[in-house]
């Protein structure tokens, strides 16, 4: 790593690996969630393109995205993960179902804040705002970023 770029996040700071919510929870994103993740994106593309924090982006594609694709995008997450240069988690419901993803990478115009994007499938709706307040509330316990420095479009 190199030293002179300012890290996202302390050497020091143990990310954490999830977060149980009321009727959802966190884990990290990875290949092994590409069939559900997939399922859920592209079943619900006109509701993420209208969900607080995705209006104006271009995410997610229309024309949606092969398997193939979609394995790569996961796998770039998961590689992120790693290396702490950004953080993305799977929202899950019961057996594993995949119904949402959360976003978490450096802000663009300032590499100390926090840019934090989240969907729900259109199925999920009612689950937006309780996923919002909660990793709202996780991001102010649970995470070295301090106020004024979280960018998340409130709902």
């Amino acid at each position: 790593m190199n030293h002179d770029q300012q890290t996202f996040v302390p050497d020091d700071f143990d990310v954490p690996d999830g977060l149980a919510g009321d009727g959802f929870r966190l884990e990290p994103l990875g290949e092994q969630h590409n069939e559900r993740d997939l399922a859920a994106w592209t079943g619900s593309i006109a509701h993420i393109r209208a969900t607080p924090g995705f209006v104006g982006r271009g995410w997610p594609p229309v024309e949606g995205m092969s398997a193939e694709a979609n394995r790569g995008d996961l796998a770039r997450h998961a590689r992120d993960f790693a290396e702490r240069r950004g953080f993305t988690y799977t929202v899950l419901e019961g057996d594993d179902e995949v119904i949402g993803c959360l976003y978490m990478y450096p802000g663009k115009d300032d590499p100390h804040s926090v840019q934090v994007s989240s969907w729900v499938r259109a199925d999920r709706a009612h689950l937006d705002l309780p996923l919002y307040e909660a990793v709202s509330r996780w991001l102010r316990e649970a995470w070295p970023f301090g106020q004024g420095r979280i960018d998340y479009a409130p709902r």
